[in-house]
Parts: structure tokens; C-alpha cells; sequence
């Protein structure tokens, strides 16, 4: 569980390599902004990646967030190996923590968090992905696990990740054999949610983001959070927690509120609260 951090009430979002941009839906569109290195991984494009989403996800007039690359060739082409070549046992070690804890903070944000693939989703790229709440995929995407290709395994929580998402068995055919994959194969296995076509990704993105801010907002961070839990403990446990969450938001204005609306057949006025 990634503890609660103070956000900064002077926070920008102004940095070098990403770029935040929030309509006045509430849709924050983050761009990671590397294109003459395919958008790769290094440790600054992590440390701002992690500062953006708890950022983001403390914003109140924030209600989802999209994720994509810049540029039509990738949306991360991977990890910067240029950066970690010479790195030592240690040093690898730091860093794969570094993008797990980064990864954590999406995968734990309690505002939906989704994946726009542009292009190349591969070995970071993927694993970035991967901690995303929901993917969709242009039918151009290339997505994979490259790392066995190089001598590594996957180090961001790609072997976790995907083995949840898509089974053992295919995680296992895709770390072992290092190969890219399609966007419809991706679709097929359940790696991404939809593939549509590149010139619709953002449309397609800023549409689901759309439905799901007009639920309540409490619900959908509490089912964010109970699909979560239910992902590292057993059937039991996941229950329980399911059962303690349904009953808290039961307390919630919004709850009286949605349940209403229902009932006078109109559409229902989230607060939050």
C-alpha cells in the first residue's frame, strides 16, 4: 500500500520531459516527451513520472488521467539502456525499484489511470502500461517484453503484472520469447482493453475517461481500490474487503444522492462526498 503523500499547493506540473495538460473536464492528458529517444525510460522521466501522478491524483479538479507518448512511433520504447549498461548489480537493483515504486503510485491512484499506446509499448513502455488502470491500443502498436533479448528480465513489475492480467501462460510466452506482438493479439490475450484506429486513440481515450468521471466519484476509487486488493489476497479475503468497502460508501452523500436519481429517473449530481 503506497502511503498518503502531501501534495504541494505550489505544483505546477512543469517539467522536462513530460507534459501535463487538464481540461475543464477534468481530464488530465500526460505526455511523456522524449520523441528523439522513442519516449525511453531513465531515471529523471521516472522521478517526474512518479511526482506527476501523486500530483495529479491530489488534484481535486483532476477526475482521470490519460497516459501516452509523444510523437507516432512509441508510446515508450522501453527502459534507457543507454543509461544502464554499465550500471552494477546494485545499481539495477535501485532502479527497478525506482520504477516499481513510480509504477505503484498509478496502479494504487484512486482516480482512474489509462494507457494510450501510440506505437511501441515495449519493456518499460509496457510495463508503464501495464500499471494503468485500463490500455487502449492503436492497431499500429507494437507492445512486448524485449528484455531476455538483451540478457534481462523485466525489472519495472512487468512479470507481476502481466501474469495477473493475461495468465502465466501467455506472460510466460511473452518474457520467455521476448517478442512484439500486435495490438489485436495484445486485445485477444487481454493485455489492452480496445484497439482503435491511431488517428481515434485520444478521442477513444478522452471518451472512456469521460463516462467513468460521470459516475461517483467515490464509488469508482473504492472499486479501484477493492479490484486491487482482491489481485493480492484470495477469493475470501478480497470478498471481505469487497463487503467492508460496500458497506463504507453507504455513508456517502453520493450514495443517497445516485440512489435517488435512480428512483426520480434523472441523472444523478456527484459531489464527491
Amino acid at each position: 500500500m503506497i502511503e498518503e503523500e502531501t501534495l504541494d499547493p505550489e505544483i505546477d506540473f512543469e517539467y522536462q520531459f513530460l507534459t501535463v495538460d487538464i481540461d475543464d473536464d477534468g481530464i488530465a492528458l500526460l505526455t511523456l516527451n522524449r520523441p528523439d529517444a522513442l519516449n525511453a525510460l531513465n531515471v529523471e522521466v521516472l522521478d517526474e513520472l512518479r511526482d506527476a501522478i501523486v500530483g495529479l491524483a491530489q488534484s481535486p479538479e483532476v477526475l482521470a488521467v490519460l497516459i501516452t507518448g509523444a510523437g507516432d512511433k512509441a508510446f515508450v520504447a522501453g527502459a534507457d539502456i543507454s543509461e544502464m549498461a554499465d550500471f552494477g548489480p546494485l545499481e539495477a537493483r535501485d532502479l527497478s525499484r525506482m520504477g516499481q515504486d513510480a509504477f505503484a503510485h498509478i496502479e494504487n491512484a484512486p482516480l482512474p489511470v489509462i494507457a494510450l499506446i501510440n506505437g511501441f509499448a515495449l519493456g518499460g513502455g509496457l510495463e508503464l502500461a501495464l500499471s494503468c488502470h485500463l490500455r487502449i491500443a492503436a492497431s499500429s502498436a507494437r507492445l512486448g517484453l524485449p528484455e531476455v533479448t538483451l540478457g534481462l528480465i523485466p525489472g519495472f513489475g512487468g512479470t507481476q503484472r502481466l501474469s495477473r492480467l493475461a495468465g502465466p501462460g501467455v506472460a510466460r510466452e511473452w518474457v520467455l520469447t521476448g517478442d512484439h506482438f500486435s495490438a489485436e493479439e495484445a486485445h485477444r490475450v487481454g493485455v489492452v482493453n480496445r484497439v482503435v484506429a491511431p488517428e481515434d486513440l485520444l478521442e477513444a481515450g478522452r471518451a472512456l475517461a469521460l463516462k467513468i468521471s460521470s459516475r461517483g466519484p467515490l464509488a469508482v476509487a473504492s472499486a479501484l481500490e477493492v479490484i486491487r486488493v482482491g489481485l493480492e489476497v484470495g477469493q475470501t479475503q478480497g470478498e471481505a474487503a469487497e463487503a467492508d468497502a460496500f458497506g463504507l460508501i453507504f455513508a456517502s452523500e453520493d450514495m443517497r444522492e445516485g440512489t435517488k436519481a435512480f428512483l426520480e429517473k434523472r441523472k444523478p449530481a456527484f459531489q464527491g462526498r
